[in-house]
């Protein structure tokens, strides 16, 4: 049997532009582009882009007109895809425009343009900026989601070391806690079943090797954390048929007939269960 495996982040890229440009207002059929303009500002013209995205509004004095065009260079770079240029821009109205309520915006604007170009760092760096300066901002939930989209993409091959995961996971899980009731929260919780997939594939590679090694012990201990940890992933069958075969190497039947039971119990049709029956 293969382990579960992890799909390719491109499934979750595919949705987050869609995801930047509709959640962050709240407004289902709303741009992120056009929403980033506050209700309040008053009065402006709002110029339209070639993709229909929302822009600075040209304001009366120098410092306002300065800034505007800086934003709005920033939003036709991220249109136009040129995502590394748009971090740039971005970059620039918060450090030349600190104080401008526009720097708040390019914060996480910074963040999502460094995600689109896999500048994972830069992302997590940017929206961690903005959720320790602005922790009440009504986009502070998409920048938790940002931060963990930037750690799930960074997951590493079950066979390396799976910290990472671990780190993408608790990020997932934080915003589950955070805004248990957002859509974020929804697909967060999707995602950390497939980070615990991760982490529960790893118990059982390093599980299986000890056992080849003869160390039994060592691998029932890592069969045993799939089973307790990892239960709802679909690699709980296969650990506790793995419990039973080392149990009954080991001689001590009951704890290999207590495995076989579980496993019976909850998988009466699987293939592992079949297995099992035939060792006991």
């Amino acid at each position: 049997m293969t382990h579960t495996s992890l799909p390719r982040f491109s499934l979750a890229r595919a949705a987050v532009l869609a995801v930047v440009l509709t959640a962050m207002s709240g407004c289902s059929s709303g741009s992120l582009l056009r929403d980033m303009l506050d209700k309040g500002d008053s009065p402006a013209t709002s110029n339209a882009l070639p993709r229909g995205g929302a822009v600075a509004p040209d304001m009366a004095s120098a410092d306002e007109k300065a800034v505007a065009t800086l934003y709005n260079a920033g939003l036709s770079e991220l249109q136009a895809g040129n995502y590394t240029r748009a971090q740039k821009k971005f970059a620039e109205v918060e450090r030349q425009h600190p104080y401008s309520k526009w720097a708040t915006k390019a914060i996480l604007m910074q963040a999502f343009s460094a995600y689109q170009h896999n500048g994972y760092d830069d992302a997590i760096n940017a929206a961690k900026r903005f959720t320790t300066l602005h922790p009440g901002h009504k986009d502070a939930p998409y920048a938790y989601y940002l931060i963990a989209l930037s750690e799930y993409e960074r997951i590493s091959d079950v066979r390396r070391d799976q910290r990472q995961t671990e780190r993408a996971v608790e990020a997932l899980e934080e915003i589950a806690r955070r805004y248990p009731d957002t859509a974020y929260a929804a697909d967060a919780k999707e995602k950390a079943k497939l980070g615990y997939d991760r982490l529960a594939a790893k118990e059982m590679e390093v599980g299986r090797y000890y056992v080849g090694q003869g160390s039994y012990l060592a691998g029932i201990n890592r069969f045993k954390k799939v089973v307790t940890d990892y239960q709802t992933t679909a690699h709980t069958p296969e650990a506790l048929y793995r419990l039973t075969e080392a149990y009954m190497a080991l001689g001590v039947v009951s704890e290999a007939q207590t495995a076989a039971a579980i496993l019976g119990h909850n998988y009466p049709n699987s293939e592992w269960y079949r297995d099992a029956y035939k060792l006991v």
